[in-house]
């Protein structure tokens, strides 16, 4: 096994409990719809976590094209994709009986999340440079970064806008931007 298949197993396992966790979760609004009643913004931004997730478990097979792996890229990946289950098991807690459903249950974690959240765009930069400048150039335009720091600017808004307008635009907002960026990146005819 080289270092590539090593990473990429554990990748996976992390990932994968990542959209596992996801998963369970919005079961659960189906099997359950009166112990936590779903909120639409939140129930949305759990399938836009989950097509974040599979976004990035699709462009991580770039990372084969890294020659020389280290410690340091191996904890870093592994530091990275923790924030994705983070993000998860912020989104979908074991337990609501502390809250009157997801409409309280999200707004008293919207800081906690939104900062994950915007941790992973931050961390994306790294996680990028790590592929090197050629990967970069023959992948990437100037969207990147705009798409990556505009992401942090509005997660840093969301952090301190308690406005339920606010929250319901940005998801939609969120959710159309990533289905048209995957789908300008990937399937270009």
């Amino acid at each position: 096994m080289n270092a590539f298949d090593h990473i990429k197993t554990i990748l996976a396992i992390i990932l994968g409990l990542s959209i596992t966790h996801l998963l369970k979760g919005i079961v659960k609004f189906v099997q359950h719809p009166k112990k936590g009643r779903p909120y639409w913004v939140h129930l949305m931004w759990c399938i836009y976590v989950l097509l974040l997730i599979i976004h990035f478990w699709w462009w991580e097979s770039h990372l084969r094209t890294i020659t020389s792996w280290n410690f340091e890229i191996y904890f870093f990946l592994i530091c990275y994709i923790s924030v994705y289950y983070f993000i998860c098991s912020i989104l979908l807690p074991e337990d609501l009986q502390e809250y009157n459903g997801f409409f309280d249950y999200f707004y008293s974690r919207k800081k906690w999340f939104f900062g994950f959240l915007a941790l992973s765009f931050a961390l994306d930069f790294v996680d990028t440079l790590i592929k090197g400048k050629e990967y970069y150039l023959a992948h990437y335009n100037w969207e990147y970064p705009v798409r990556n720091l505009s992401h942090i600017v509005l997660c840093i808004i969301a952090i301190n806008s308690n406005n339920k307008k606010f929250h319901s635009v940005l998801v939609i907002l969120f959710m159309l931007y990533e289905l048209t960026y995957i789908y300008r990146l990937f399937m270009r005819f």
